[in-house]
């Protein structure tokens, strides 16, 4: 982890190795998909040290503080010590997951009326989201 004064957004995400290329990581701030400091940004934009990071992959939205700088794409391990995800993130990424878990086998809107085990399913996802 080389410790720079000044890294780039786009490269900062991919150094910490949130999407696969550069390329990739410069279309996702483009495109709004990371916040910065609750706020758009460019991919441009100079990442600082206890800065907070909104990114959205896929399903899942992720809330950051960075630790440290780097602009060199290194281990997974060494990606992990640069950030570090708010207890509030995890908490929330976990109960959509079990949501969209419960959610896989059910068809919402079924061309039939639903029988006795779809109706189940159906309360409980139900349950789940006023939870």
């Amino acid at each position: 982890m080389s410790e720079s004064t000044k890294t780039r957004l786009d490269k900062w995400l991919w150094a910490a190795r949130f999407y696969k290329t550069r390329a990739v990581a410069k279309q996702m701030v483009e495109g709004g998909k990371v916040h910065y400091e609750g706020q758009r940004a460019k991919c441009s934009k100079v990442v600082e040290l206890g800065a907070t990071l909104q990114i959205r992959q896929g399903f899942e939205q992720r809330v950051v503080i960075v630790k440290a700088l780097s602009e060199q794409r290194q281990g997974a391990a060494q990606a992990q010590l640069l950030y570090e995800e708010t207890a509030d993130s995890v908490e929330r990424r976990e109960k959509e997951a079990l949501q969209r878990k419960a959610q896989k086998g059910v068809e919402l809107s079924p061309g039939h009326k639903p029988d006795k085990r779809s109706r189940r399913q159906l309360m409980n996802v139900k349950e789940l989201q006023r939870g």
